[in-house]
């Protein structure tokens, strides 16, 4: 006879940030909250915010922390704390250690694919953001 685990979900708080503003309304208040996150890192560090409808923060976290170049993004995770968090917009971002803030075609088709899913479940990626210590690009630009 097969056994079915029998499962429950709960998402567990580990720490809160404080951020000055009560929503994020452009690139640089999100940008702001990830550099305040991840400090100076010298590796590329992939990070989630969730919103509600307003547009404020409710979450945040590592995805992801990967090497000088890269790091990995798969949607399946990207999505699974959104939807544990009941988030209505989601906002992602990754640093690049390199201070240049230009997006690879891997970043850009990533993106897109990202788009897509979160239409298909209602959950809007408002932006994808490559950011510096003193730069900050959309991603969303380049779709």
């Amino acid at each position: 006879m097969k056994k079915i685990n029998i499962v429950s979900l709960q998402m567990i708080k580990t720490d809160t940030i404080s951020y000055l503003k009560d929503r994020i309304s452009n690139l640089e208040d999100a940008a702001e909250i990830m550099r305040s996150f991840i400090g100076n890192s010298d590796r590329e560090h992939l990070i989630l915010i969730c919103m509600n409808s307003k547009n404020e923060p409710t979450h945040i976290q590592t995805l992801s922390i990967g090497s000088i170049n890269q790091t990995v993004i798969h949607p399946r995770e990207i999505f699974k704390t959104a939807i544990l968090s009941n988030a209505n917009s989601i906002i992602l971002g990754h640093n690049h250690p390199s201070e240049d803030a230009t997006p690879s075609k891997n970043d850009i088709h990533i993106t897109l694919d990202l788009k897509k899913v979160g239409e298909m479940i209602q959950i809007h990626l408002l932006d994808h953001i490559i950011f510096t210590q003193n730069n900050s690009i959309s991603i969303m630009q380049y779709l």
